[in-house]
């Protein structure tokens, strides 16, 4: 657990270092005044929490303070500490157990680290015991295919892949259907990297998604929007038009170990709702962890 703890906190070094290194001046030993709202207000921008989110926390401490009669900066740290906690739902438990072959959309912008986070998932879940199936439905991007037929091979993962330029509905449906004949238990399908300004790419995916109901009713049963946490609230637009489009039922937050921006969780969990499931904490295929919001925290404020 201390080894977890501490992947979380090497991760998050960057929003840490870059946002919140100031708290240990903020949050010294002297009494609160405005200078310490005005200083905390800054490192929560910085963090990228967002306006809306960033006004909300400082009146909630405000008003807390004040409740408990707290007057030294220093005491501030453990109300702050579970005001972030509780603006983050907890990672909901994943049950794909339900149906047979439970099928995975993966969407999100190109280099968003979409391809490598799909490698990731399929090691996670053959390492739970699932017979996994990948789909390489991005045939926009030939290298999108060869990227993920690399991790494939180099994880012992089967694979379906379609030619360049094919049909991405095409191949998505044949996923499927070799994944119904084979008996797998996952399917994680990977879908072109979408400009989520680019109407055209998205009516696109909205067929993908479609099509997987065609190859099998119900599906697709779990649609991932993959982040980059380096983009900071542009990727808050990008899930905003993914959600319009598609039906997301969770998030993954690719790249959190790279990111000087990783309070942009709570802009997200903010506006969307949507719960967030994994965070990228680094390049390793075991470097895709469940979402901690604790250890999320503990790790900014570290």
């Amino acid at each position: 657990m201390a080894e977890l703890f501490s992947k979380w906190k090497e991760a998050l070094n960057r929003t840490s270092k870059a946002a919140f290194g100031r708290l240990a001046t903020v949050f010294g030993a002297t009494e609160i005044d405005e200078y310490t709202w005005e200083e905390l207000e800054a490192l929560l921008l910085q963090a990228d929490l967002g306006i809306q989110t960033t006004q909300e926390i400082l009146t909630t401490l405000q008003k807390k303070a004040a409740q408990q009669g707290i007057i030294r900066a220093a005491e501030l740290r453990n109300l702050l500490r579970s005001e972030l906690i509780q603006r983050l739902d907890p990672a909901p438990p994943i049950n794909l157990d339900h149906v047979k072959p439970a099928v995975v959309l993966i969407v999100g912008v190109n280099g968003s680290g979409k391809t490598t986070t799909i490698a990731k998932l399929g090691k996670k879940f053959s390492q739970q015991g699932k017979k996994v199936l990948l789909g390489a439905a991005d045939t926009f991007r030939a290298a999108a295919v060869d990227q993920l037929e690399i991790w494939a091979e180099r994880l012992n993962l089967p694979i379906i892949s379609g030619q360049p330029n094919a049909d991405p509905g095409a191949v998505a449906y044949d996923t499927i259907q070799s994944a119904i004949s084979r008996n797998m238990d996952i399917v994680f399908i990977d879908t072109a990297g979408r400009l989520h300004t680019r109407y055209n790419l998205m009516e696109e995916l909205k067929k993908v998604y479609r099509v997987s109901g065609k190859a099998l009713p119900g599906a697709p049963h779990a649609t991932w929007l993959v982040l980059d946490a380096t983009t900071g609230q542009n990727a808050l637009q990008q899930a905003k038009a993914f959600k319009e489009a598609v039906q997301i039922t969770g998030i993954i937050l690719a790249k959190l170990d790279s990111s000087a921006r990783g309070g942009m969780a709570f802009a997200i969990q903010k506006e969307l709702g949507i719960p967030i499931l994994f965070a990228g904490l680094g390049e390793q295929p075991d470097d895709l962890q469940p979402f901690d919001r604790e250890a999320f925290v503990d790790g900014i404020l570290a």
